[in-house]
């Protein structure tokens, strides 16, 4: 018997609530359509499995077909079906879902119902302007029903001519979503959401877009790891192979199956994120879990599967609760549990992947603090030698040459063993071993670890002299006057390019080392790079950068200059300061007359500095060895040199 009704909702205009705030995206419809086919298809098999239905059931699947020159779309499945009764309560009472309740009758046969909200279904008219269905229940006696709706609250239900189980739901594609009613736009959503539900899923004349029992689904003793790589390869058909994977599978206090890969992730945080697929019961449904899982884990790439991550009524945002969190904790046990065990078991193995893996542990040991703890046991550290440690390992290897007179252990590191080599070979002379620090996180890390490790500190290589970054004992420097490191500082600053600052000081470094040494402060260096990576001290970023000029006053040639220096330039005239008494006038006389001493002094310092080869020369040289010496200055040092080389052997 036709009738026709209202659908039982609370207002008038929730069909452009649903057309505009339902779902995120518009796609997400077919998704919603297939995963109720799936529904009522796997409702069928409990039926079946618990005896209730005793009849063949046929070939089960969920068959999509789309007609472009009619622009329908059809969602086809002989599953369960509907009573009119059934419709009446579950389509025209939105949001009352059948799942809930079925799932809790057929528990012991059936743990993959999808569906809790009941307006998946509704999805539909965000491209629809008419939907229909037609359905006939598996129960006996049922007959065949036809729902019909143009997008308004108004309804038409009557009895129709359908004599196979299950539903078919015809969508009428609005003229404003067109989209859809294309069939590689269809092919390309079914094998986004689709291609790994628990029921096959058919588009087209026998094309099944979906394996049935995903990889993460089966048990990991009857994989192999080719197995693994395979699978990995149809996820991220253009990634590198992964470095190692982990099989999840718990089922309490919380239901989570999957498959993680550590990929080759090298040394860029910020591209490899986002590649770990959720599903529930294989539905897929986005590729955003930063709120299930750390914010490092998201470097690691693969799926997800749990019907206990909470999800809002699209699917597609995740609710915060406790089922979430312990995930999170219970993903980062499993993922440090895996390394720990690779470093105890394949030792050569992590050694040989280590700089594919080494930014996604520091990142983890820097972002949450209890894989932290357990990292510290497996994270590994490499020498200039390319050979590998454990941190306690290290620490002890070290400690008997490279304690300081302070009883700290100091771990020496190079960011670049090219470009640092000179000073990670006056390491090595004295016997030191030097880490090679190379990572983007280094200079966080590096922090970290000194709060980590017992009585020990970290020096970058070239921060100071060999002897400055190792004191044994107490240094002997040179006894210069105020007077004297002013004018060291003067005639040095004058052969230094501009756009730096810096730090002009006196140091003995014996006869054999080099006239000036060019280093930046091991604390003002690293937080600048801290900012750089946006470690929370931009100020730092800020700062222009500050070098130190060490110059060597044992070395001959730095005798040399300052000799010259003694012989042509007068000492600074010395003016005496205005009696205590004297008149203001007086005192600004004597005042300006102290400027213009210090100013004409200075003048001929700098006029000194500037006609001094050797001082140009040998400044050019330690800005060559740090990379400082650029454009005109560059020019004129290699025309200097080669007039040299020319005086030297021509002459």
């Amino acid at each position: 018997m036709a009738t026709t009704g209202k659908i039982g909702v609370t207002t008038e205009n929730i069909f452009p609530v649903i057309k505009k705030f339902l779902y995120s995206d518009h796609e997400i419809f077919l998704r919603e359509l297939v995963a109720n086919a799936v529904d009522a298809t796997q409702k069928m098999k409990a039926l079946a499995a618990s005896g209730e239905y005793a009849e063949e059931l046929g070939e089960l699947s969920v068959r999509v077909e789309l007609d472009e020159s009619a622009k329908t779309l059809k969602v086809i499945d002989n599953g369960i079906g509907m009573t009119e009764e059934e419709v009446d309560r579950y389509i025209n009472q939105i949001a009352f879902s059948s799942a809930g309740e079925f799932l809790e009758k057929y528990k012991d046969q059936l743990n993959s119902i999808i569906g809790h909200f009941g307006l998946g279904f509704y999805s539909a008219f965000m491209v629809a302007e008419k939907v229909t269905i037609e359905t006939l229940s598996w129960k006996e006696g049922a007959a065949a029903v036809k729902w019909t709706c143009d997008g308004s609250p108004e309804y038409d239900m009557e009895s129709c001519d359908k004599t196979d189980r299950g539903t078919v739901i015809t969508l009428y594609i609005a003229d404003d979503e067109k989209e859809f009613a294309d069939k590689k736009r269809i092919e390309g959503l079914l094998n986004k959401y689709c291609k790994f539900m628990p029921v096959p899923v058919v588009f087209g004349e026998d094309n099944v877009i979906n394996k049935v029992e995903p990889l993460w689904a089966r048990k990991p003793a009857d994989l192999k790891d080719e197995d693994y790589n395979e699978f990995y390869r149809t996820l991220y058909p253009m990634a590198d192979e992964p470095l190692f994977h982990i099989h999840l599978n718990v089922d309490y206090p919380f239901n989570l199956t999957g498959i993680l890969y550590f990929p080759k992730i090298k040394n860029n945080v910020d591209v490899s994120r986002n590649k770990i697929q959720l599903y529930c019961n294989q539905m897929f449904v986005t590729d955003s879990v930063d709120n299930i899982v750390p914010d490092f884990l998201t470097l690691l790439h693969g799926v997800i599967d749990s019907p206990d991550i909470p999800l809002n009524v699209s699917r597609s945002y995740l609710q915060s609760d406790a089922n979430v969190k312990k995930i999170s904790t219970y993903i980062t046990k499993k993922v440090a549990d895996r390394l720990d065990e690779i470093f105890r078991n394949e030792r050569q193995q992590l050694e040989e992947k280590w700089d594919n893996l080494k930014l996604f542990i520091e990142y983890g040991m820097l972002s949450d603090e209890k894989f932290c703890d357990r990292a510290m046991k497996f994270c590994l550290l490499k020498n200039t030698e390319n050979k590998y440690f454990s941190i306690d390992d290290y620490k002890k290897a070290v400690e008997g040459g490279q304690t300081d007179k302070d009883g700290k252990v100091v771990f020496l590191y190079a960011t670049d063993a090219e470009s640092q080599y000179s000073f990670v070979e006056a390491a090595k002379s004295k016997g030191y071993d030097v880490l090679l620090m190379d990572c983007q996180l280094d200079s966080h890390f590096v922090n970290l670890l000194e709060t980590k490790v017992e009585n020990a500190r970290f020096a970058r290589v070239d921060s100071d002299s060999i002897d400055n970054l190792i004191p044994k004992e107490d240094k002997i420097r040179p006894e210069l006057s105020e007077t004297e490191q002013e004018d060291l500082s003067v005639i040095f600053q004058a052969v230094l390019p501009k756009e730096n600052h810096y730090y002009v000081q006196a140091d003995n470094l014996g006869e054999d080392a080099a006239p000036i040494l060019i280093t930046q402060s091991e604390f003002m260096r690293r937080y600048r790079e801290m900012s750089a990576m946006g470690g929370g001290m931009n100020f730092y970023g800020e700062m222009p950068a500050m070098y130190n000029i060490t110059v060597n006053m044992q070395n001959p040639l730095v005798a040399k200059i300052m000799a010259s220096k003694a012989a042509d330039v007068a000492p600074a005239q010395v003016i005496p300061d205005a009696a205590s008494d004297a008149s203001e006038d007086v005192k600004r006389t004597v005042t300006e007359a102290k400027e213009t001493a210090a100013a004409a002094h200075k003048a001929d310092l700098e006029a000194f500095a500037g006609d001094n080869e050797i001082l140009k020369q040998i400044t050019d040289l330690a800005l060559l060895a740090n990379g400082m010496l650029k454009g005109k200055d560059l020019s004129d040092f290699i025309a200097r040199s080669a007039k040299v080389v020319e005086d030297a052997y021509l002459k």
